[in-house]
């Protein structure tokens, strides 16, 4: 096995947390963060006294090796307030060097090689690496004893009637030879991740700093969920010492057109947000809340081309160019489910996340123009002309509905029910054509033009 012990704190005593009431509460937040930003790891994951514990040893070849995984640990841990981590055998023993700073380059390597024995990684220790040895670590002093290695030396059956065994119980499970029995993190349903701020920020892009530290828990939760955010809300709450009547806070949403989970791309899709933003009054607290998740499909690592990856990559761009110009200045055509011809397709934002909608299959061909709105054709002996008489080719295709359709005018209420015959025309000058006959009362042998064939 391979553990990863990320210390979170330097309590004065391992095991207790520094300060009480709100400095417990935040440092309970500050692991829980912790805790799940690792569940991208692997599922391993614990909290032990200041630290958090995870067990890697399967999940290595998925992140290229130890020490691609361990630059990546110590690049993202920092910005959690990871202030040392350590890597052993044992999850006691990587708590151990750990607290002692053992975090060298090599450190990785040899934990994985095994090229220096854990024995004496963790012999010269001070007795207060491990919880259960640093209570009595002034009364085995006066014995001589100092370091983790001189409690090995002592006999295992006077410890155990002078100390009790606990501290036995914790030296045999930091050298391995005795499991570590450890209560595993779950996976929260719904991601809420609160941030209070080290001081008050007044310009909206520097809350950017603090934003990221909620997106790598974001993407912690996301990966242990095997989802991808299409929706998610950042709040901010202002100075409560200066409060403002209707200024405690306010919010920014952000939607994505797809499922995503890539921190750089929200990172720059939430950036290009805030620098439209001007705060009413500085902000101390910061919130993230995941409105909208979906199934998320990881990127192939196949050396052929995909065509979904370079259609991931155009959206992105039209989501960033969305966010700076405005979501209504960025649209793209989208089908619905709707026979009638001229609302089968509709003009929505780029960023705006879409379902896949059936499309409509009925055997005759469409035409590739369609016209703003139906130009009216002369009619005769029950003919249309359009430069010339028009030959019927196909049809007639039934279209019928819109009752639902309602829209308020000058007039009023209307709907915009048709019943229509569609029939694709010949005309000798004006080529293939869409055309298509009334078969409202009073008005049967109407003929319209609605499309052109290219």
């Amino acid at each position: 096995m391979l553990w990863c012990a990320l210390r979170l704190s330097d309590p004065s005593q391992p095991g207790e947390s520094p300060g009480s009431g709100s400095a417990q509460d935040g440092a309970q937040d500050e692991a829980q963060a912790v805790a799940t930003w690792a569940l991208q790891f692997t599922p391993r994951v614990a909290r032990l006294d200041e630290a958090v514990l995870m067990e890697v040893q399967a999940s290595l070849r998925l992140f290229g090796g130890a020490v691609e995984l361990d630059a990546r640990v110590r690049a993202e841990g920092a910005a959690l307030g990871v202030v040392t981590l350590a890597w052993a055998p044992t999850a006691l023993g990587a708590l151990a060097l750990a607290r002692a700073g053992s975090c060298e380059d090599d450190s990785v390597a040899v934990a994985v090689m095994d090229a220096t024995p854990l024995p004496e990684r963790l012999d010269p220790l001070p007795l207060a690496v491990l919880t259960a040895t640093a209570p009595h670590a002034d009364t085995l002093a006066q014995l001589g004893c100092r370091t983790l290695g001189d409690l090995r030396a002592l006999p295992r059956s006077g410890l155990t009637r002078r100390f009790g065994p606990a501290l036995v119980d914790a030296l045999d499970q930091a050298y391995g030879l005795r499991n570590t029995l450890l209560a595993w993190v779950t996976v929260p349903e719904t991601f809420c991740a609160r941030l209070d701020l080290m001081a008050r920020v007044e310009t909206a892009m520097a809350l950017l700093f603090a934003a990221r530290r909620l997106l790598l828990q974001l993407q912690g939760w996301l990966v242990a969920r095997n989802a991808g955010v299409t929706a998610f809300t950042l709040r901010w709450q202002h100075d409560s010492l200066h409060p403002r009547p209707g200024e405690e806070g306010d919010a920014l949403l952000i939607r994505t057109a797809a499922p995503m989970r890539d921190m750089a791309h929200l990172s720059r899709l939430l950036a290009e947000h805030l620098a439209r933003v001007q705060l009413a009054a500085p902000v101390e607290t910061l919130s993230l809340e995941v409105d909208t998740v979906c199934d998320y499909r990881p990127p192939t690592a196949s050396l052929l081309p995909d065509a979904a990856e370079e259609r991931a990559a155009l959206t992105q761009a039209l989501e960033r160019i969305a966010a700076r110009l405005g979501p209504q200045r960025v649209v793209r055509p989208v089908l619905r489910e709707d026979a009638r011809p001229e609302w089968a397709q509709q003009w929505v934002p780029a960023s705006e996340s879409l379902r896949p909608r059936p499309t409509r299959s009925d055997g005759l061909p469409q035409p590739t123009f369609l016209l703003p709105e139906p130009l009216r054709l002369a009619v005769r002996q029950n003919r249309p002309l359009y430069q010339g008489e028009l030959r019927l080719l196909l049809g007639p295709h039934r279209v019928e509905g819109g009752w639902w359709h309602r829209v308020d005018d000058a007039n009023g209420t209307t709907t915009r029910q048709v019943a229509r015959d569609y029939w694709v025309a010949l005309s000798a000058h004006a080529g293939v054509l869409w055309v298509f006959q009334t078969r409202e009362a009073g008005d049967a042998t109407a003929w319209f033009l609605h499309g052109l064939f290219a």
